[in-house]
């Protein structure tokens, strides 16, 4: 498996908007989330050097998931701060810790724009996958129209956990 930005597989944004819109493209009344203004959408992550920022996970050399690197995710929350969000991974690829590498992924891309702590909203109320990484929950909220569980993890205090476990 191999982790790339978005910005050198602009191509793959298509899928990712019929991915996302398939996904949650429920959860609005408007067509904020059709798969083309989900593209429109997505062209704001081709960067390589700022936030917000996006990671592919291919195998073979083909895409299976995907992640953001953002701001401001819940309005309820300060404009400062940094989420992860967007985590998909292709209902073929589950199970194969393909969202763990990616998560680890964002992590690394985190840190290196001094992002020193993540915040995430997750519909799994037991934060599944993400307590298991070290997320803490913070707060369930109904957040439009879905609950949801929020979650925060502190990314340098993530990097002493795994250096404590090597």
């Amino acid at each position: 498996m191999e982790l790339v930005l978005l910005a050198d597989k602009p191509k793959a944004i298509p899928q990712i908007a019929k991915w996302y819109s398939d996904e949650w493209g429920h959860i609005s009344n408007d067509s904020s989330r059709s798969t083309s203004a989900l593209e429109t959408k997505l062209n704001g992550y081709l960067n390589t050097d700022k936030l917000p920022l996006m990671l592919l996970a291919t195998v073979n050399n083909q895409m299976v998931a995907t992640a953001q690197l953002r701001f401001q995710e819940m309005t309820t929350y300060p404009e400062t701060s940094h989420w992860l969000g967007g985590v998909y991974v292709d209902k073929a690829h589950r199970g194969k810790a393909i969202g763990q590498s990616l998560i680890n992924g964002i992590l690394d891309l985190a840190r290196r724009h001094q992002v020193s702590e993540l915040y995430l909203q997750t519909e799994d109320h037991s934060g599944g996958l993400y307590k298991k990484m070290g997320w803490k929950a913070v707060e369930q909220v109904t957040y439009h129209g879905v609950k949801v569980l929020v979650m925060k993890l502190k990314v340098n205090e993530r990097v002493c956990e795994e250096q404590k476990r090597a």
